[in-house]
């Protein structure tokens, strides 16, 4: 079965994409720790990250980078945390998070609720950094 990344991938789902290229793609989070937390993965579906080849490898980093500058100027008053986790979905991702303090990357705490105008306006905000 297909992951929910591969799934958005084939446009079988929507997301509210950030950037995309011909191996990467980078989506906002709809369920994340603060808006502007950004998803960025392979479209080739591994389920780990060290899965990956290393050219697939060094690929997603130098992509997760691109989207991370991106995050800094949307949200120039924060820092872009990068985080592997690889326990909810079975397809590897990065998790890029704008943050004020270290508190605000914890994946155990409930999360806000946003509106789908709240995430289209963030995602305006990142195209337009």
């Amino acid at each position: 079965m297909a992951s929910i990344f591969t799934r958005i991938i084939h446009r079988e789902l929507p997301a509210y994409t950030v950037a995309e290229d011909e191996r990467n793609m980078a989506i906002l989070d709809i369920n994340p720790l603060v808006l502007g937390h950004v998803l960025v993965f392979p479209k080739v579906e591994v389920d780990k990250i060290y899965d990956l080849s290393a050219d697939d490898y060094a690929g997603l980093m130098l992509f997760a980078q691109q989207v991370s500058l991106q995050v800094q100027k949307a949200f120039p008053d924060k820092r872009v945390a990068m985080a592997v986790v690889g326990l909810e979905v079975p397809h590897a991702h990065v998790h890029l998070v704008p943050i004020s303090n270290v508190a605000e990357l914890d994946f155990t705490k409930q999360r806000p609720s946003f509106t789908p105008n709240d995430f289209h306006q963030c995602l305006e905000r990142l195209k337009q950094a």
